[in-house]
């Protein structure tokens, strides 16, 4: 029996409020990637995103885990998502 996880095959999760203009944007650009995801919704109030905090030290979304990766600032997830997804 192989109870190995295939880490490449675990979506990358998205912390993200469905207000945020920010979240949207790297909503859409995976959305135009065509990239799987899990998608995780907090609460508006930032002392209340214990979750994100846990997985990147702060507060402030959106939050982009992909494996080991932890990217918390719009620019850098639009351009990690343009490179890991295998088309420009």
């Amino acid at each position: 029996m192989d109870n190995e996880i295939d880490m490449e095959n675990i979506p990358m999760t998205l912390y993200h409020t469905e207000w945020c203009p920010e979240c949207a944007v790297v909503r859409d650009k995976i959305s135009q990637l065509g990239l799987e995801y899990e998608s995780v919704i907090v609460p508006d109030a930032r002392p209340m995103r214990k979750q994100v905090h846990e997985v990147s030290g702060q507060f402030y979304v959106p939050v982009l885990v992909d494996q080991d990766t932890v990217l918390t600032e719009t620019g850098e997830i639009l351009k990690y998502l343009e490179s890991h997804s295998g088309r420009s």
